[in-house]
């Protein structure tokens, strides 16, 4: 045990704030498959489509808004003019901006997350695995540091975490695309081949998608990519709006020797996932069924549909399919900007799927993350047999910010997905192993002593580059019956109850007057003895506290949180990977996982610190904790020479 002082008095972590209402509402399925088309579906006319007219470029004057502090700064979000999910905090504009230094905000570019050397990234696309490269895709606008001119950025690595950055994929070009190369996914064919289907953006401002493939499959960087000269090769069918069809999947291969995709799309207020057939990535065939839907959900976007096995360890390819295997449902909400997944049953027979509780459909039920996360994007990894998940962490302070820094944007690490076997209801997410190659020195500490109303520091350096894994046991004070009066998170860790919070304050200084909170809180516990189990904790919060992150004014600062199952044979577990500005958070192996930005302005480089703290007033906490300083991963441009 190393580097602990005496415990010191209750300090408190936060001043209470109102915690604001994510407005969703308890929807639950109603009915069978809205049945708007029927079995042969003529689709609109191409003719006004395909007749070329000039196009206009984004002014780049107005999407840097450079000087503007009038106060019409940027009232709509940007994206939602485009029919996209908004890219901007528009709230912000009208909030006074802080003197950010430029020692802060270099501070703020992560270490070893994946971000462009410059300017604005949204959803990540197409990631594949081709001859000994991850390859890595995005939406990107090569010209300012917010959202617009977007096209396809492009990347490779050969592990995930060390990134080689290449020239643009797909570029805005053509009638097609000329508005935006947006989402899109790859597929790889049986004979090495890869396609790319991609949502483009036309001159007449309309969603369709279209076909890409590399000029030369056997070139392991795929610097080069080719359009298909008939684009598009899906437009809007009769009953969907020209800007509610976006974002194709991956296809499978089904037993009817055609591959299958779906792609997202809204009727009235509810979220839909279209389904397409193809044999040639060429000509398509509309489903007259829907894969799903839900009512009051709204556009979806980004759908990410794969099979997890319920008995196995490893990922399945997406095409895989029979006994022992589920099917994961994933969409992104345009209305709440949230990613929501549920767990089911797909029909291969007419290519419908049904989530296992109707109560945790999409869009009504479980999250992927809780917190600053969305767009994510899912590929199997051939290479070690495994799904990995990518999502999109966009920033969370002013748009003023991040032009004067010059980027914005980050992917998260990597993720692993797996069935939970122990519940059957969840998802299991864990970084990738990989992220350990960053591993340097640790610190490790057993059975910790926090006691109500304490912060304990821990002594480990510089605390901004961290990988973190602690478990806590709790001991209770008092006696049998004790009644706790906060649930959930609470207004954040300022709020008291007699278990909770407690866990880590990351990201602080000193003085505490800049933390960042990632804590659990018991709704209720006890038999009346002392425990080290989580044995008799009927229903356990797992929650991240923004709200004294920063003081800077112009920062979007939540409480993030939801329930995490925690079973009787379990001990209440944490994983923190901590790069600077982003810090990710995930509880009980990864079944509930929170991301979060923060912008200190104080708790930055060598002031950053690290503590443990129990803001309960009814149990002891015992810690036990490993930490791992972590090195920089060094990103390349290119030209680069491999050495690998």
């Amino acid at each position: 045990m190393e580097g602990i002082e005496d415990d010191v008095g209750h300090v408190p972590l936060l001043e209470a704030e109102e915690e604001e209402e994510e407005g969703r509402r308890p929807l639950r399925l109603r009915g069978s498959y809205l049945g708007i088309f029927g079995s042969t579906v003529f689709l609109v006319s191409m003719a006004a489509l395909i007749i070329y007219q000039g196009h206009d470029y984004y002014d780049e004057a107005k999407i840097e808004n450079k000087g503007n502090n009038n106060n019409n700064y940027n009232k709509v979000p940007r994206g939602v003019a485009e029919g996209v999910s908004a890219k901007s905090n528009s709230f912000l504009s009208e909030t006074t901006p802080y003197n950010w230094t430029n020692a802060m905000l270099s501070w703020q570019r992560t270490a070893f997350h994946f971000q462009p050397e410059r300017n604005w990234m949204n959803d990540p696309n197409g990631p594949l695995f081709h001859k000994g490269w991850y390859h890595l895709f995005y939406q990107y606008n090569p010209f300012s540091a917010v959202w617009g001119n977007i096209t396809w950025g492009h990347a490779v690595s050969r592990d995930l975490i060390h990134w080689l950055y290449l020239p643009e994929a797909i570029v805005r070009d053509m009638w097609f695309d000329i508005n935006g190369a947006w989402s899109g996914s790859a597929t790889l064919l049986p004979g090495g081949e890869i396609v790319m289907l991609y949502t483009g953006y036309t001159h007449q401002q309309v969603q369709v998608q279209n076909l890409a493939y590399p000029a030369d499959a056997s070139d392991p960087l795929l610097l080069n990519w080719v359009k298909y000269a008939k684009n598009p090769v899906m437009v809007p069918p009769p009953g969907i709006g020209p800007n509610d069809f976006r974002d194709p999947t991956t296809a499978w291969f089904g037993p009817d020797n055609k591959w299958t995709l779906t792609l997202g799309s809204m009727l009235n207020d509810s979220g839909l996932s279209l389904v397409y057939k193809t044999t040639d990535f060429i000509n398509y065939e509309l489903n007259d069924h829907f894969l799903h839907v839900v009512p009051g959900t709204g556009m979806w976007e980004c759908v990410d549909f794969y099979p997890v096995s319920i008995n196995g360890s490893v990922g399945l390819d997406t095409s895989a399919n029979g006994p022992g295997v589920k099917h994961v449902l994933k969409a992104s909400l345009d209305d709440t900007k949230l990613d929501y997944y549920a767990i089911g049953t797909y029909f291969i027979e007419n290519d419908t799927w049904i989530p296992d509780d109707p109560d945790l459909d999409v869009g009504i039920g479980l999250r992927l993350d809780y917190g600053k996360y969305y767009a994510s994007k899912s590929f199997y990894d051939q290479n070690k047999q495994r799904r990995v998940l990518w999502g999109w962490i966009n920033e969370s302070d002013s748009e003023v910010a991040d032009i004067t820094k010059g980027w914005a944007s980050l992917q998260t690490i990597p993720r692993t997905v797996l069935y939970d076997k122990k519940t059957g209801t969840n998802l299991l997410q864990w970084p990738v192993e990989e992220i350990e190659s960053l591993r340097l020195s640790s610190h490790e500490f057993k059975e910790l002593l926090v006691k109500p109303g304490t912060v304990v520091p821990l002594h480990i350096g510089p605390a901004t580059q961290l990988d973190i894994i602690a478990e806590f046991e709790i001991e209770l004070l008092g006696s049998e019956g004790i009644v706790n009066n906060v649930e959930g998170c609470g207004v954040g860790a300022v709020e008291r109850s007699a278990f909770g919070p407690f866990g880590i304050l990351a990201i602080a200084n000193d003085q505490l007057s800049e933390l960042t909170p990632i804590y659990f809180r018991l709704s209720n516990y006890g038999n009346g003895t002392s425990t080290t189990t989580t044995t008799t904790t009927t229903s356990t919060s797992f929650c991240v506290d923004e709200t004294r992150s920063s003081k800077a004014p112009d920062v979007s600062k939540q409480v993030f949180g939801s329930k995490v199952p925690v079973l009787n044979d379990e001990k209440l577990s944490l994983r923190v990977l901590v790069d600077h500005s982003i810090i990710e958070s995930f509880a009980q192996g990864g079944r509930t996982v929170i991301s979060s930005r923060v912008y200190p302005t104080e708790a930055i480089y060598g002031a950053a610190r690290l503590f443990l703290f129990n803001n309960a007033t009814d149990i002891n906490i015992k810690a036990s904790l490993k930490i791992w300083q972590l090195n920089s991963a060094f990103i390349r441009p290119f030209p680069f020479h491999d050495t690998q």
